[in-house]
């Protein structure tokens, strides 16, 4: 008996929490809808910004174009920006890029990090944890971009980091996060921020990009430039922030899928054991009554 009460206060406690993990996927896919409409009304001011760039970089590609966010200095000191989420029960998530970060570190910066010369602002409570966790050195943590996050909050953010590359902080910033494609997929990526990589961004033009040649600018394009690649990078960074925010909650959704379908087989699979435990003690019963029933007629 005190097995088969061990079991029903199982069974309860598998109920329960298959209960708060149905929850919490119902609570992630709402934020997902809202996430997900940001980051999709993001995506085509972000590309249309980038085709202003590769064409302005085709007219200013004739002169010696000057930007200090567009210099390419030798690589003396990086800053890694790996965005994570402040919370956690979202599979991979988080884990991936930690790893991916470590493998970043290990093959491409490995000499610079032995040097003290690579650091790593973590956006995310969980990323400066893990990141911690394996021993990795000059972490910062900036969770509080989460609170209320806006497009103000991460221009200020992304002001900094341009500051700090253009005063000679850093000679190369790269971000890591989850690019997000659907509620079941994120796609993890590595991208430089800083430099600029203009040369890159003209080669990436089509003719269907070209329909600046045959314009004049007032002001010039190297004016110009100035002001679009400054806002590219805000537009840039914000962009990778919505992309692994809507990453976040598909993630969590689908792990709290995946744990409320598994609550909900070992629910079944106790009940099952509960039901022939019960039956075989039901039938032990019934042989005793029956053994002492024969004892005292014979």
């Amino acid at each position: 008996m005190a097995n088969l009460k061990e079991m029903r206060l199982r069974i309860v406690s598998v109920k329960s929490t298959q209960q708060v993990t149905r929850a919490m996927k119902m609570v992630s896919a709402a934020k997902l809808r809202k996430a997900q409409d940001a980051i999709l009304q993001m995506r085509p001011y972000a590309e249309k910004l980038h085709d202003i760039l590769v064409n302005l970089t085709d007219q200013a590609g004739a002169v010696d174009f000057q930007n200090p966010y567009a210099a390419h200095n030798e690589t003396k000191r990086v800053l890694i920006v790996a965005i994570t989420s402040n919370r956690g029960l979202c599979g991979g998530f988080n884990a991936n890029v930690v790893k991916k970060t470590e493998e970043l570190i290990k093959n491409e910066y490995e000499n610079l990090y032995q040097k003290d010369a690579v650091d790593i602002l973590a956006i995310g409570k969980k990323g400066a944890d893990g990141l911690k966790s394996k021993k990795i050195r000059g972490v910062k943590n900036l969770h509080e971009l989460y609170d209320g996050l806006t497009f103000t909050s991460a221009e200020k953010v992304a002001g900094d980091l341009m500051q700090a590359y253009s005063q000679g902080t850093y000679d190369r910033i790269d971000l890591i996060y989850n690019q997000f494609k659907n509620a079941a997929m994120q796609r993890l990526v590595v991208e430089q921020f800083l430099p600029v990589r203009l040369n890159e961004v003209g080669m990436e033009s089509t003719d269907s990009h070209r329909f600046f040649n045959n314009y004049f600018f007032e002001p010039d394009v190297m004016e110009i430039m100035n002001t679009v690649i400054p806002k590219s990078l805000q537009t840039q960074f914000y962009k990778a922030l919505l992309d692994s925010l809507a990453s976040e909650h598909g993630a969590r959704m689908t792990a709290m899928h995946k744990a409320t379908d598994n609550a909900a087989e070992l629910v079944r699979n106790l009940n099952l054991q509960y039901n022939k435990a019960r039956q075989s003690s039901i039938t032990d019963e019934i042989l005793e009554i029956v053994s002492g029933a024969n004892a005292l007629s014979s």
